[in-house]
């Protein structure tokens, strides 16, 4: 930093205050800034904006990577405070829908209940204000302090360009405890934030929620423990390659996590570095003042989203005549009630209240449901949701405890200490040629044991369907009880969890432990982290097949992950579009019907099917149409309707197989296909890029990759086909922060990153596409980690920030 400063590098950022801004600061903001004593950074940016942030110690760290973030990225976070807050209902109205990025509550009204109740409980300042390991330590601490002043300083000093906040009076300063609640947020998204709804709105005695539909409890389980994960874009791949498979005998790492395109939970890109403590580059959520997923000079690794339910549900049996009280071991306890308020607007601008109570128990909060499980409060019978992650602001600690690993056994001795993961899997491989895949996450400790002897009738359904446990509340010896290796009660110890080391490949594709390798599958795990032995995604799958390839045929470098990102292989192509094609020629006068009764001449999809070259590149012609026929044909044919061949644990890459052309189900989805896109004037053989794209700042820009249903590594999730407006106009998430990383035994660790919609949703930002253009074009950046990269970059801009 001395050295910058004397080449006269160093430029103090300067620009009016915000209009308004400065006075609507509270009391708490005004006395952070000052207790602050005059904070400050080093951010110096190379290409596509990315920020490389030095400061000599953590709170000066998080001054500058609040700055920065702000900078890019100020309506997104501000929004967020909104919610955190509870003020979505007086800002936007109480009917509108959140994002999503910080719960799965369905309206503002229903946000605004759920988190100004954790507010008024004082739950993250409790746990804030707790010693490590029951609260955060005081370098996470320091960096939340830092962000916190950061972000207010680029407020105080920079005009909002922004059109989605320019000028907005709900964009204002914020604290340490509003930074500390957004990592809590995130880390109980699987948990209380997944049921704010059923804590928030219907919590008491009564009929479930109209939000919670009668279904199959396993069934409404899988969906709200599976695919709501998918649907809420939370997925991703990574694989990590041992030394074995490596030209340089040194690992290898390719992260490809999928998450939302807009909002909140996007990631953002930056290096942080204290000199002689801390030099970690990568992706983080935005609002946190760490790297999640990243690499320094000796490690490199990412998260995919676990099948571990990290909650469990406690059945209670209401005292006869009161509903607000239970029993356990026949003695009643009465639950403690909770009275929110909230300010509303009303569609006329005026202010009203809003009054909720919400009941809690010696288990967690009485909720009515999760997703569309319903979970009714009647009938002698409450529900109870018990989160081990609202007990935890260790996500943090966690997270700078990997930056700072030098080996995958580093990186085990640092999730063993924080056990701070809430929702995700780790692969990780080092410069030393090591591998590892775990599942070391915090999870409820509901052994097979505990759920055999403390199961409900509801609790043996839901339990092997989807690993959502329902124990009997009403009885002591139902409780969770304790592991001697673990950091807190109720949940498993590292030991417990699964892990694979130094095996040729790990790869984790969002299903459960079982098979991060074909070959030394994982097994013995209890059921909470997920099932065995049955069939894999077709993304798993085809993931498996591709990396198994590569370790097999061994000398692999940065640039053949690199090429299995942009590879854009459809495994569901491979795998049933030649017999699709052969079904189709072999329909009598190439007419199909359609789902809706009439007959669609399907002649000309025969051979656009049979010459597509299976990929899900832009300019792959018949990727259209095989996408838009495979969606209906597995919505509409159950799996074991829909493979000849069915699923086999002994060959679980290449079973279910042979599409099963003789169910009708095949002819209808055809039809339909061929119907939609003539009556929307596309060509059959049109190229994907033309029908899937994003509009940014009046232009389209192409995209390649498919959808989970299609098995693709390179998942992109649009939103709904809309023929109106071309197809797939917008992605709503999908592949998002790249890394590709490799080692060469020096300190300049060798890797490629794409964030793939760039570091600024501002769209007068020079970084608001800039890298989704890269992403189209299959490229990714060359990382700069080391000084004489950074330093030597034709774009290179510095700036000193600070909080005067």
């Amino acid at each position: 930093m001395r050295a910058l400063a004397g080449l006269g590098l160093a430029v103090l950022t300067c620009a009016a205050v915000l209009p308004g801004e400065a006075a609507a600061a509270d009391a708490p903001a005004r006395a952070e800034r000052a207790k602050g004593g005059g904070l400050s950074a080093v951010v110096r940016y190379t290409e596509y904006g990315v920020p490389h942030i030095v400061a000599k110690d953590y709170a000066n760290l998080g001054f500058g990577t609040g700055w920065a973030q702000a900078a890019d990225q100020a309506c997104v976070l501000a929004e967020g405070f909104v919610t955190l807050r509870g003020e979505r209902s007086a800002r936007f109205g109480p009917d509108a829908k959140p994002d999503g990025s910080l719960s799965s509550a369905t309206t503002n009204l229903s946000s605004d209940l759920f988190f100004r109740g954790l507010n008024e409980a004082k739950t993250v300042d409790r746990i804030l204000g707790s010693p490590a390991p029951a609260g955060p330590t005081q370098q996470a601490k320091e960096l939340m302090r830092g962000w916190a002043a950061g972000y207010n300083a680029w407020l105080a000093q920079n005009r909002i360009t922004d059109p989605a906040c320019r000028g907005a009076d709900w964009v204002a300063p914020v604290t340490t405890l509003d930074v500390a609640r957004r990592g809590y947020a995130i880390t109980i998204l699987g948990g209380q934030g997944m049921a704010a709804d059923g804590i928030a709105g219907a919590a008491q005695p009564g009929a479930a929620p109209r939000t919670a539909k009668a279904a199959d409890p396993a069934e409404a389980a899988r969906k709200a423990f599976g695919e709501q994960r998918k649907n809420a874009g939370m997925g991703s791949n990574a694989v990590a390659f041992a030394g074995s498979t490596a030209a340089n005998g040194r690992g290898l790492l390719l992260g490809n996590p999928h998450y939302p395109w807009q909002g909140g939970r996007r990631f953002w890109q930056s290096q942080q570095t204290i000199p002689g403590e801390l030099n970690v580059s990568g992706g983080s959520l935005l609002g946190m003042p760490v790297v999640e997923i990243g690499f320094n000079e000796r490690i490199a690794w990412s998260h995919t989203v676990a099948t571990g339910v990290p909650t469990n549900l406690y059945e209670l049996k209401t005292v006869p005549g009161d509903a607000h009280a239970y029993l356990v071991d026949g003695k009643p306890e009465r639950m403690t009630e909770r009275t929110v308020t909230v300010p509303v607007r009303g569609k006329d601008g005026s202010t009203s209240r809003v009054t909720r109570s919400q009941w809690w128990t010696r288990y967690g909060p009485v909720v009515t449901s999760i997703d569309d499980l319903p979970l009714p409060w009647a009938d002698g019978k409450a529900y109870a949701l018990t989160d081990p992650n609202a007990e935890s602001l260790r996500f943090t600690d966690a997270s700078l405890a990997l930056a700072k690993s030098r080996s995958v056994r580093g990186v085990q001795d640092a999730l063993r200490r924080t056990q701070g993961l809430p929702w995700v899997n780790t692969i990780a491989a080092d410069s030393g040629g090591h591998s590892l895949y775990t599942q070391a996450q915090v999870l409820p400790r509901v052994t097979d044991d505990l759920a055999g002897r403390c199961s409900t009738a509801l609790g043996r359904q839901t339990f092997p369907a989807a690993g959502l446990a329902v124990l009997d509340g009403s009885r002591g010896d139902c409780a969770l009880g304790r592991d001697a290796d673990a950091v807190q009660p109720g949940i498993f110890g590292p030991s417990a969890m699964p892990a694979l080391v130094d095996a040729p490949y790990a790869e984790n594709s969002n299903d459960s432990p079982w098979l991060p390798n074909a070959d030394r599958p994982l097994t013995g795990y209890p059921r909470i982290f997920g099932d065995v032995s049955t069939a894999r995604s077709l993304r798993t799958r085809g993931a498996i097949e591709d990396v198994a390839a590569m370790a097999k045929r061994g000398g692999l470098t940065v640039a053949d992950l690199e090429r299995q990102q942009f590879a854009n292989r459809a495994p569901a192509g491979d795998l049933a579009a030649a017999d699709a094609a052969k079904a189709c020629a072999a329909l009598p006068g190439g007419r199909a019907t359609g789902s809706d009764g009439k007959p669609v001449d399907v002649s000309a999809a025969c051979g656009v099917l049979a010459r597509w070259d299976r990929t899900v590149r832009t300019d792959s012609k018949g990727a259209v149409l095989f996408d838009r026929f495979w969606r209906r044909l597995v919505r509409s044919a159950p799996q074991a309707e829909l493979w000849r061949v069915p699923f086999s644990p002994a060959s679980p890459v290449t079973t279910p197989n042979t599409l099963n052309t003789a169910s009708p189900a095949v002819g209808r989805a055809l039809a339909d296909a061929v119907a939609e896109l003539r009556g929307a004037g596309i060509a059959l053989d049109a190229p994907l890029g033309e029908h899937q794209f994003v509009e940014r700042n009046g232009k389209r820009i192409p995209i390649a990759g498919g959808a989970d249903a299609l098995g693709i590594w390179n998942m992109i999730e649009s939103a709904p086909w809309d023929s109106a407006r071309g197809g797939y106009s917008e992605v709503r998430h999908g592949s998002s922060y790249i890394q590709a990383v490799g080692f060469d035994g020096g300190p300049c660790p060798a890797a490629r990153t794409l964030l793939t919609y760039g570091q600024s949703s501002d769209p007068t930002s020079p970084h608001h596409a800039d890298q989704t253009r890269l992403f189209s074009a299959g490229r990714m950046v060359t990382a700069r980690f080391c000084e004489k990269d950074i330093l030597s970059s034709p774009q290179l801009r510095v700036v000193r920030v600070s909080e005067r």
